[in-house]
């Protein structure tokens, strides 16, 4: 604790640099952008940038993608109080009173609510990593293999219980980005495994081709290959964007409860944004003098969930930057963009790389602030947006994909795998699987089978060492009940048809 201010005063000597201000900016921008409009969501579009990060410094680049991430929220909160659309997945409780609120003519309070509980809510999970990451960072230097290998496991199973749709198709998910993590060559014996001959799969199939493929074109063929979205933008100009007073106190309540929800989710694998404010809403609702209003414009189901949102945009970076293991697919998303840099993730990052630790936290509060700047005088800009059509995005959309796969090895290979994974990723889309699983199966298995691999050297072949010691024993046993109790079930009854894409919480 005597040495946060001086690690706090780092990270804003570095965010506060231009070139660190820039990205900071054009991070939360472009998150509001694709926030606003529906049905890109900020996967697709960190998976374009991805490519970005080859040139840019690894601070600059972190700060630009995580300005994305919890840069969509605020502007997903837009779209689903002025065009009954949830622009992000976590925005779909938002629509429920903040429509029916905009259409008794108090747009401006319900976007100022949600702005002002999204700020409150990233202030205070952005001040809970810096509290909780140092002490956590210096508890997980001391985990080894067997205990890093039992925690990635459980992350991966944890995902796959709280996702949508069937339990062993998530499984099943998990598998493949498990099988596609380890194409390339094999570190320990130089042998070449699942390239089939093709020599530019020898150093393996990039993060950011599977993403895009997965989470860009997939989603652009969705899009296409359905109804095209009849957007209803609410007529007239917003007027009054300040809340009452009554407001503010009826909302003050709410924001505390979303806050702490959406911290306490963020962390926990498969969760994410979407379940965090469905709780909240829920808890308003349930403790509401008045349930009766809800669904009609109270202002409450705006600032609880809205909080709930951000708080857990925020504290899901706690896994990812103390312990390397990303909660969601956003997360490793951005563990990919580290890799890239050639930093290796987990605890060591603080004490290696400060300046990218403590940087990217202060930087997120600079980005709150740019959000709520941004957000209310131009929310003009966000409606005139909303008028273009789908169809005029996706070529611009498509073009960025692949030239931005194409940078990666100047080879025609990387642009058809993407190709490949995003229509194999549209066809298992229709029979019910999930893709989130995916990309953290492929970012966790090389560092899972490294640890397996290290594990079974220490204790001579033996596979018991994963559950004598006291740790990832407990971790373990966990994991097998966890999975038990969520199986069983799954095999009782038929799998639910969900769709593949939307928000973290599918995960």
């Amino acid at each position: 604790m005597a040495d946060l201010f001086p690690n706090l005063a780092l990270g804003f000597s570095v965010a506060l640099t231009l070139e660190n201000l820039m990205y900071c900016f054009l991070g939360v921008f472009l998150g509001t952008l694709i926030g606003v409009l529906p049905g890109i969501g900020p996967l697709a579009t960190m998976s374009m940038l991805l490519p970005l990060t080859f040139v840019l410094p690894p601070v600059a680049a972190l700060i630009m993608l995580a300005g994305i991430y919890y840069g969509s929220d605020y502007g997903g909160s837009t779209t689903a109080i002025l065009v009954n659309l949830p622009g992000e997945g976590s925005s779909v409780v938002t629509l429920l009173e903040g429509h029916p609120m905009a259409q008794q003519g108090r747009a401006g309070p319900a976007l100022a609510i949600a702005a002002i509980g999204s700020f409150f809510a990233g202030c205070v999970g952005t001040l809970l990593i810096a509290l909780l990451g140092p002490p956590l960072a210096n508890v997980a230097l001391k985990f080894n293999s067997p205990e890093y290998f039992a925690l990635m496991l459980m992350a991966l199973v944890c995902a796959s219980v709280v996702g949508s749709g069937s339990l062993l198709k998530s499984l099943g998910m998990v598998v493949v980005g498990l099988l596609i993590g380890i194409v390339g060559t094999d570190v320990n014996s130089g042998r070449l495994r699942f390239t089939f001959g093709v020599p530019e799969l020898s150093d393996g199939i990039g993060i950011a081709v599977i993403a895009m493929g997965v989470f860009g074109l997939a989603e652009i063929v969705r899009n296409l290959s359905g109804p095209e979205m009849t957007q209803t933008i609410l007529k007239g100009r917003i007027k009054g964007l300040m809340p009452r007073w009554q407001d503010l106190k009826t909302s003050f309540g709410p924001m505390l409860r979303g806050t702490s929800i959406g911290a306490v989710f963020g962390p926990l694998p498969g969760l994410g944004g979407t379940m965090s404010a469905f709780t909240s809403y829920m808890v308003e609702k349930k403790i509401a003098k008045d349930p009766s209003r809800f669904g009609k414009g109270a202002i409450e189901g705006i600032a609880g969930p809205e909080s709930a949102n951000n708080a857990c945009a925020q504290t899901t970076f706690i896994p990812m930057l103390t312990l390397g293991i990303p909660p969601s697919a956003s997360m490793a998303l951005m563990l990919g963009a580290m890799m890239i840099q050639g930093i290796i993730p987990g605890p060591q990052v603080m004490t290696s790389r400060p300046d990218l630790f403590w940087g990217l936290i202060a930087s997120m509060w600079i980005g709150n602030l740019m959000l709520v700047l941004l957000n209310l005088p131009l929310i003009g800009i966000w409606v005139k947006l909303l008028q273009v059509p789908y169809r005029l995005l996706f070529p611009i959309i498509m073009s960025f994909m692949a030239i931005g796969v194409y940078s990666l090895s100047t080879t025609g290979v990387d642009v058809l795998l993407m190709a490949f994974f995003g229509f194999a990723a549209y066809a298992l889309a229709k029979l019910g699987c999930s893709f989130p699983q995916v990309i953290l199966a492929m970012v966790l298995g090389p560092a899972m089978e490294e640890n397996l691999r290290r594990s079974l050297q220490l204790s001579d072949g033996d596979p018991s060492v994963f559950f004598t010691r006291p740790v990832s024993g407990t971790i373990m046993i966990a994991t097998g009940i966890l999975l038990l109790l969520f199986i069983v079930p799954a095999l009782r009854r038929r799998p639910r048809k969900d769709s593949a894409f939307g928000g973290e919480a599918q995960v």
